[in-house]
């Protein structure tokens, strides 16, 4: 009966552990859309009035809704690679980079096999089916986008290069690249000297990803709208890195060193290898955001010259979409979700009440500071609770076998 009594205790404190731990994410969102009302106030509009506008653009329509989830999904695929980075103890603050070098990788592969399909001289055997040039198109800008976030893994590990720098330099680097292969090599002939975006030409149909909708009713949910399958492979990766941090050998190696190196390392567990390896996923699942873009969405690369001009900032949107998720790639759906609704439904906001969409930026800031400390928080009740199992467990072993029997 003691036993029955004490298991259940046990169950409801853990429970109660686990609602105290995720409920400082919620307090921090709430303090951010606080804070957010004192600026608006500020600017003369009325929060209640620009957060109704702000859901409604969002979430108000089929066609709001689709375009929330469509901002998500680039920040989602962000989200994931940024989570398996901070798990393994790396700050990658590369994704807008990594995102654009998966962009030219995967848009290269796509312009230059898609248009074999339509030639006649080709032999049949050598033409290439669409959904093997979509296939590795999406396999060539996971790996440039893994290569370059590895190579500040690899100037972390064996050279200590602070990735925070390194990641930000090369963001610069892949810019300049973009812009000089767009206005040389990969600039559309028909768009020579026609005006000043530089872009490469349109991708045949048969390369685009597909759109994707919701076989119910007539036309279906989704159908007339720019929701495209990069969404549903950014949900199934998701899980299948749940899984492979969770429930994979390799997966806790990465945890394990991001936890604690040098316990890691006394462990057997090569902690340069690790970091080298969370930072070549972090930036290939960016990358795939980048060629995402490309193949669902724009169906050709273009920039103005700016790293926002083709990413959106869904580099940076990213990292706050992974702490506000809580690290896990799960929680990074919903996370990516919300920011996304953010993005679209601050366009409306200005519209109906005149406030900046600008003001996202500053609440996507707040939210970050928030978070952060509310991390804080939780690893001091972390390492509380341990300090009180090893108390529990020291006065266990005081007690003696008929003081035991006694009780």
């Amino acid at each position: 009966m003691n036993n029955t009594s004490g298991l259940s205790r046990f169950i409801q404190i853990t429970r109660l552990n686990r609602l105290v731990d995720f409920s400082p994410v919620l307090i921090a969102l709430s303090l951010a859309l606080v804070v957010s009302s004192i600026l608006l106030i500020a600017l003369n509009a009325d929060p209640i009035a620009a957060y109704s506008a702000m859901l409604e653009g969002a979430f108000g329509t089929e066609n709001a809704t689709a375009e929330t989830l469509v901002k998500a999904t680039p920040i989602l695929f962000v989200a994931i690679g940024i989570t398996v980075a901070f798990r393994g103890g790396m700050i990658n603050i590369g994704g807008e980079g990594q995102m654009i070098v998966g962009a030219i990788a995967g848009t290269t592969v796509a312009l230059m096999l898609g248009p074999l399909r339509f030639d006649p001289n080709l032999p049949r055997e050598l033409i290439v089916p669409d959904v093997l040039v979509i296939t590795l198109s999406l396999m060539a800008g996971f790996l440039a986008g893994a290569l370059y976030g590895g190579l500040a893994g690899f100037l972390k590990a064996y050279f200590d290069v602070n990735e925070i720098l390194s990641t930000i330099m090369l963001n610069q680097i892949a810019v300049q690249l973009m812009n000089y292969l767009l206005n040389g090599i990969l600039l559309d002939p028909a768009a020579a000297g026609v005006n000043n975006i530089p872009k490469t030409a349109r991708l045949v149909g048969s390369v685009q990803l597909p759109r994707l909708w919701i076989p119910v009713g007539d036309p279906m949910i989704f159908e007339r709208t720019r929701l495209h399958w990069g969404l549903l492979i950014a949900v199934v990766l998701a899980i299948i890195v749940y899984i492979f941090l969770w429930r994979t050998s390799l997966g806790y190696k990465i945890r394990a060193v991001g936890e604690n190196e040098r316990a890691s390392s006394y462990a057997g567990i090569s902690v340069k290898r690790q970091m080298m390896f969370s930072m070549f996923l972090a930036g290939g699942f960016a990358g795939l955001a980048g060629v995402v873009q490309v193949l669902g969405l724009q169906y050709r690369l273009q920039t103005d010259g700016s790293p926002a001009g083709f990413t959106g900032s869904a580099g940076f949107n990213g990292i706050v979409a992974a702490l506000f998720g809580g690290l896990n790639p799960i929680g990074a759906v919903p996370a990516s979700a919300f920011f996304g609704g953010l993005l679209v439904g601050a366009q409306k906001m200005q519209r109906e009440v005149g406030v900046p969409a600008s003001l996202i930026t500053a609440v996507n800031g707040l939210i970050v500071v928030f978070v952060v400390s509310s991390e804080i928080f939780i690893r001091r009740r972390a390492r509380r609770r341990v300090q009180i199992a090893s108390q529990d467990n020291v006065a266990d072993n005081t007690i003696t076998p008929a003081e035991k029997e006694a009780t």
